[in-house]
């Protein structure tokens, strides 16, 4: 029965996501329980997240949330806004840097080194995009920092390289066509002349829809990391996170927390410091992190790799299911 009504709540999910992430204040949209009273009923429901709640007066018609779809129960979760996790104050770890501790692009604050991962016989350090590729500004070979520039990190911390990652797409970008250029540079000539100082840019509208926030380095040497996970322990392997299931992790702002996922293929919104980007499939969980922590590798009280951290608020830590991430970069997990 309860299958049944997960089933029930995940197709009123996809039918109706898009419209709920329209209306004011809306950032996420996922598979949970309805909480009543600060009482976790057990029925299962669609949990709309939202900045901050206002009452229905407060609101246009078209911003309320609706509190049945198709015969399934709605709830409405504070969760503030939904960003990205790059800050904090972390050591400098040697001469074996454990994941679970501060790491970063040259060019960023700083985030969390996840674990190991393998593809063939070479191992990289895994991480975010936007902690080890500057979200999408990276290039192959760009010196990676432990800790990272926010905790002191300079040049001569370089413990690895960019090696690869999956480009965010933020609903845009530069478009493939010389006569869009051209024709921007023109009308911009143009509007100069007449002393106009707005300027056009060519931009070409793409899917905007992710499902992973990850990036691989590769280390200067492969005895200057390892993968025991700093409070934690070596991973004793991947798993699937399910609803309800209790999770861990080491990040470099908080440290070892540990939280229970609230919501399942939860679609959501994430600010970037500007720019917003929209995941979908991913996992929600309590609050188990704060700026820093992103880039910690997620994992079940059994020592299961479950899923990548990599944003969220004082109230929710979302993270990639640890699937989509072993598939995204055709990796597995080094143990």
């Amino acid at each position: 029965m309860m299958v049944e009504l997960m089933a029930q709540v995940k197709e009123a999910k996809e039918t109706y996501v898009y419209d709920l992430l329209s209306k004011r204040n809306v950032v996420g949209v996922g598979l949970g329980y309805k909480v009543s009273a600060g009482v976790n009923t057990g029925e299962p429901s669609l949990l709309v997240s939202v900045t901050h709640k206002l009452a229905p007066f407060a609101l246009a018609a078209k911003d309320l949330v609706p509190p049945v779809l198709e015969g399934v129960r709605t709830d409405v979760v504070e969760t503030g806004v939904l960003r990205a996790l790059e800050l904090g104050p972390r050591d400098r770890w040697r001469p074996v840097v454990p994941p679970g501790v501060s790491i970063g692009h040259y060019c960023i604050t700083a985030g969390t080194f996840a674990c190991l991962m393998r593809r063939g016989a070479e191992h990289f350090i895994l991480s975010n995009n936007h902690v080890l590729a500057a979200s999408n500004q990276g290039q192959e070979g760009d010196a990676i920092l432990q800790p990272g520039a926010a905790d002191g990190g300079s040049l001569d911390d370089c413990i690895a390289t960019l090696a690869d990652y999956v480009p965010l797409d933020f609903g845009t970008t530069s478009p493939d066509c010389p006569i869009a250029e051209w024709s921007a540079k023109l009308l911009n000539y143009a509007a100069g002349v007449f002393g106009s100082s707005h300027q056009l840019r060519a931009v070409k509208q793409t899917a905007g829809i992710n499902r992973v926030d990850v990036a691989l380095a590769r280390p200067l040497s492969p005895d200057l990391v390892s993968n025991d996970i700093l409070y934690v322990g070596v991973p004793t392997g991947v798993g699937t996170a399910t609803l309800g299931m209790e999770v861990q992790k080491t990040g470099r702002t908080t440290g070892h927390t540990q939280a229970t996922i609230t919501q399942i293929d939860a679609t959501v919104r994430i600010d970037y410091n500007g720019p917003t980007a929209l995941f979908t499939g991913q996992l929600v969980a309590g609050s188990m992190s704060q700026p820093g922590d992103s880039g910690s590798a997620v994992l079940d009280m059994d020592g299961r790799v479950v899923g990548l951290l990599f944003a969220g608020s004082d109230a929710i830590t979302i993270f990639n299911p640890i699937e989509e991430v072993l598939l995204a970069l055709n990796v597995e997990l080094a143990l």
